[in-house]
This record gives C-alpha cells, sequence and structure tokens, in this order.
C-alpha cells in the first residue's frame, strides 16, 4: 500500500492565524473609546491631528482596529476612557448641545469646572423642558437606551393650560398622526389640577422630536412646564435643579444591561 495516499495535509484556521479584520471607521473608534463624540472625531481626522502606526490618515471611515493599532489624537496615545455615567437635573431655558450657535448656555456650561471627561448627552431635552438628562462616554449603552426597538419608559410631569377629562386622556394615548409621524403616550394620567390648569403624567416609550408639546398641541392643549422625572427606573429625585451626580453601577446595569 503506498502510505502516501494516506497522508493528509494538516488544517490551517483563519480563525486562530488570520489577524481580526478591524470592524469599524477610525472616527467611530475614537468615539467609541470615550474620547469625544462622533462627529469631533471626524473633525480631527479629516484636520491631520489623528495618526494610525505613526502615519496621518485623513479618511475618518478608514478601518481601524485599536487592539493592534497606534492610535495618536493631537501627540497623545489614546486608551479607552474610564466609563462615567451621570445623571443631570437640567434647568429650563438651557440647550442641550455640545455648543450653540446663538450663544446660548448648554448642559455642558454646568460641567466645565466638574473635571470630568468628555461626556455625549443620552438622548434629549428641548431649550424649555426641565429635569432628567443622562450624560456618558459610553456610546453603545447610550445606544441601548435610545433605539426605539429597546422602548425605555420616560416619565413627565407636564403643566397645562386647561383641566383635560378621562375621555382626552385617553386620546392621548390613543395618539395621532402629526405631520406624517404617529405621536401617543403609554399613558396619560391626571396628577392634581386647579381650576384652569393641571398637571398630568405622561410616559413615553420612545421619542420623538417634541412629542409631548406636540401632541397635547394636536388636542388643542397648551405645556406650561415640561419635567422629565424619570428614565426607565432611575428617578430624578431631590437632585437639585443644575447639578449632577455619578450614576452607581446598579443603575447604570439597570438602564442598559
Amino acid at each position: 500500500m503506498d502510505h502516501r495516499l494516506l497522508m493528509r495535509h494538516p488544517r490551517t484556521s483563519s480563525h486562530s492565524s488570520a489577524p481580526s479584520t478591524p470592524r469599524h471607521g477610525l472616527a467611530r473608534v475614537i468615539s467609541k473609546m470615550g474620547i469625544c463624540s462622533r462627529s469631533q472625531a471626524e473633525k480631527a481626522v479629516r484636520e491631520g491631528r489623528v495618526t494610525v502606526d505613526g502615519r496621518v490618515v485623513l479618511d475618518p471611515e478608514r478601518p481601524a482596529d485599536p487592539e493592534r493599532q497606534r492610535i495618536v489624537l493631537d501627540g497623545n496615545s489614546i486608551a479607552a476612557s474610564a466609563r462615567v455615567y451621570i445623571a443631570l437635573n437640567k434647568p429650563r431655558g438651557i440647550v442641550v448641545s455640545a455648543a450653540d450657535e446663538r450663544g446660548r448656555d448648554t448642559v455642558y456650561d454646568l460641567l466645565k469646572e466638574a473635571g470630568l471627561p468628555w461626556l455625549g448627552q443620552v438622548g434629549r431635552l428641548d431649550k424649555a423642558s426641565e429635569g432628567l438628562l443622562l450624560l456618558s462616554n459610553d456610546s453603545v449603552w447610550a445606544a441601548r437606551l435610545t433605539e426605539p426597538k429597546h422602548h425605555v419608559d420616560k416619565t413627565y410631569h407636564v403643566q397645562v393650560n386647561q383641566v383635560p377629562d378621562q375621555v382626552l386622556l385617553d386620546r392621548l394615548v390613543e395618539g395621532v398622526v402629526e405631520e406624517g409621524e404617529r405621536l401617543a403616550a403609554r399613558s396619560a394620567t391626571l396628577l392634581r389640577h386647579g381650576e384652569k390648569n393641571a398637571w398630568l403624567e405622561i410616559v413615553l416609550d420612545e421619542g420623538r422630536n417634541r412629542h409631548i408639546r406636540r401632541l397635547l398641541s394636536a388636542h388643542g392643549i397648551d405645556v406650561l412646564r415640561l419635567i422629565r422625572v424619570a428614565i426607565g427606573p432611575l428617578q430624578l429625585g431631590t437632585l437639585p435643579k443644575g447639578q449632577w451626580r455619578h450614576l452607581t453601577s446598579n443603575e447604570a446595569k439597570a438602564l442598559g444591561g
């Protein structure tokens, strides 16, 4: 018997021998490491402020692998920042933006002296709204909270210019189509009222731009105040207006787990 017929070529495994293929573009890699926002990273790359293994890269979408490549921003090697999660009680009149073209105060002005790393806002509150706002440098955690498919409840206390009856409250839950978008509350209840106005508790499980204001306006109701008091299980509680605090590890896990 020809023993050569019994010989087998050794099997090679592409999984074990081939280097891993970078999965994300350079700007996204920098953002996911908690260094800055995606748009800030894109700007830095295009300005020639980022090198990969000693070479300037000008394409924000060029694949990069931080585990195998040395990425340098403004002369400093970058590494994943410690994950930070904070809750802020946003006052009325403050803009939720990293910068405002009209020079208005932003939530980042409230954090200037805090000694925190770069943080991105998780979701939004319009300028006239108040209450609980989350910020973090953990983009994966933030995405889990903001993606519509996860349906994280957000609870608001809303002062309105009339006293709605139960029929009207039920209509808020039934919803309306406004400018091609369906707007509805998960629940709407009357908290308390006077002769001419009332406080409602409205819960949303998705958040469209100015969702509550547009929903109420479609039913002829004006909003006098709008305060977000909870996101999922996390309550605003007694956190003073304009102040912030770190989330506990259990709170962060309960929200983004």
